[in-house]
């Protein structure tokens, strides 16, 4: 016999219910998966404005009455009808972060919690009737009746290609497809967001007592969900699942990709990273969009000098162009867009990749497989072979690589590739400390572009900075970017419903150097990093720091985010 507790226990004190009754209603209520209250107005047990009044009473909560409501004015689109049909709860109105749902049993927190996960919004819980509440969820759910497609924002029943839509874990009979919904319909919920908010990663991440959801927007990290930790492995299996990776295989990192077709014209594509943690398996899911590698030259934010110089080194037949800077500052994006300058029917191009992040029509691209004995420098002696005329080199990571890369450079190849350095002077030396010799440095490179990504200052919130006194502009290094301090105005960021803290989107911040005839002398002498950078300067290309503050001057970028990205 069920132990009575809560609402029951009050029913029987209050001598409206007896005991024995109870704790059978209980156990009948249990096995029907109906609440209490439910159970008892439908089987005539008790009427349900008696019971909402005792539940007032026990509960130190109002009775909201439901005829008081406009139907038409309820929410729509926010809860899954199977939800709201399981749970008998029914979305009110929102406010806010606060969605406000009617229940007959406001302690039923397994309800609240999964409506929560489901929504991603934080739910108070309001007293209503339980016959009026079962007439409302009728009417609501015939009125507001949505396919997932409509519910995820257009998104069709094919929209995830190649995807497994059974269990994320076939292998627990436990989980039927009820209790899967709310899993993928999550899932797809936040690949869905993060694209719709530009965001370039995806951490899904397990903690001892929490379970949490960021997305990396601009190039910072921001918590969008904290689902129910106990949902954590059941989230890991179904991402696994579809990436195509091994879901029994939770001790060792793994690599899978899905895609996503948004429309008939456009497909995103998520790389896909697993790694076995204290309390469990985080999953990093990197954006792939196509799109951003066709933005063209002039939406990447180079300065009309910059730009004149990459494109003249683009039409050199041979020679290479060197892109720089840490992880995660645009460096894929700006040598896929001189590929597509450069892919024509006329050239031979050939891409060496690790991994290959965006498929590029028309350009022969190879993933790099170590275990097997595809390297960099493998597929480069293979590329030479293939009558090539435009070699990527996705990093020159050793000097086996660079040699090659090098070797065909001065050989009639225009090549393309990557280095982890901080400016265009530590490039050189970089490659010089690697082990190639400085002649070959200095004969073969002919364009390094070192640069950065700023957030972009939102044109809606934005307001002048007038706080910064003349001696700041001053010691911050306004003084030799070139433009006279009566004609730009800095900005400071805001923030609106428009934006993130201030900023919506971001700007590249580039160093743009021409080995020119004394910076190639100064490379066969030995030069430092240091001399090497002042002459880059005496020659007239702008270092990072002098770019970023040309775009905050510009009134793109704010003198904050030009610290954050340049300053030491």
């Amino acid at each position: 016999m069920a132990a009575l507790n809560g609402l029951a226990k009050r029913l029987v004190n209050d001598g409206l219910l007896d005991e024995a009754l109870a704790a059978s209603g209980l156990a009948e209520a249990n096995k029907q998966r109906l609440p209490f209250v439910v159970y008892l107005v439908q089987n005539g047990v008790l009427d349900a404005k008696t019971l909402a009044q005792v539940a007032a009473d026990e509960f130190g909560t109002p009775v909201f009455d439901l005829k008081a409501i406009n139907p038409q004015a309820l929410p729509s689109k926010l809860v899954d009808p199977k939800l709201i049909e399981k749970h008998r709860a029914l979305p009110l109105m929102r406010r806010g972060n606060r969605l406000f749902v009617g229940v007959v049993d406001p302690t039923n927190l397994h309800a609240l919690d999964e409506i929560k996960f489901n929504t991603g919004i934080n739910i108070e819980a309001v007293l209503v009737e339980a016959d009026k509440l079962t007439a409302a969820i009728t009417a609501y759910i015939s009125a507001n009746e949505e396919s997932l497609s409509d519910a995820l924002g257009g998104l069709d029943d094919d929209a995830l290609e190649g995807i497994d839509t059974t269990s994320a874990e076939p292998e627990d009979d436990s989980n039927n497809e009820a209790d899967e919904a709310p899993i993928v319909r999550f899932i797809n919920k936040i690949l869905l967001d993060a694209i719709k908010t530009g965001a370039s990663d995806i951490h899904f991440e397990p903690y001892e007592k929490a379970f949490r959801v960021r997305f990396r927007t601009d190039g910072i990290l921001q918590e969008v969900s904290k689902p129910p930790i106990n949902l954590a492995s059941r989230i890991a299996a179904r991402l696994k699942v579809m990436s195509q990776m091994d879901i029994s295989e939770r001790r060792m990192p793994q690599d899978g990709r899905i895609k996503m077709k948004i429309s008939k014209t456009r497909a995103i594509d998520f790389r896909v990273n697993s790694l076995p943690t204290l309390f469990g398996e985080k999953i990093v899911l990197r954006i792939l969009d196509p799109s951003s590698a066709k933005l063209g030259i002039d939406a990447l934010g180079y300065e009309d000098d910059q730009k004149q110089m990459f494109m003249a080194a683009l039409d050199q037949p041979q020679g290479m162009i060197l892109v720089t800077g840490p992880t995660g500052s645009g460096k894929t994006v700006s040598l896929y867009t001189g590929l597509n300058i450069l892919n024509t029917e006329e050239r031979n191009i050939s891409t060496a990749e690790d991994p290959v992040e965006i498929n590029l029509e028309g350009i022969n691209q190879v993933q790099m497989h170590a275990k097997v004995g595809l390297t960099f420098a493998e597929a480069l002696r293979s590329f030479l072979r293939q009558d090539p005329d435009i070699v990527m080199v996705g990093e020159i990571r050793d000097l086996e690589t660079a040699e090659i890369a090098i070797k065909a450079a001065q050989t009639g190849h225009l090549v393309l590739s990557t280095l982890h350095t901080n400016s265009a002077a530590e490039t050189l030396t970089r490659l010089m400390n690697m082990g190639v010799p400085a002649f070959n440095v200095a004969t073969s490179v002919s364009l390094i572009i070192a640069q950065r990504l700023a957030r972009r200052l939102c044109t809606k919130c934005k307001k002048p900075a007038t706080d910064i006194p003349a001696e700041i502009l001053t010691e911050e290094g306004f003084d030799e970017i070139g433009i006279p301090r009566e004609e730009f105005e800095l900005y400071h960021p805001v923030g609106c419903d428009a934006c993130l803290k201030g900023y919506k989107g971001r700007v590249g911040v580039y160093e743009v150097v021409r080995i020119t005839p004394k910076i190639a002398s100064l490379i066969m002498e030995g030069g430092n990093s240091l001399q090497i950078a002042k002459a880059a300067h005496a020659a007239g290309f702008n270092n990072l720091r002098i770019s970023a503050l040309r775009k905050a001057a510009q009134g793109l970028t704010s003198l904050e985010e030009a610290n954050r990205v340049t300053k030491d």
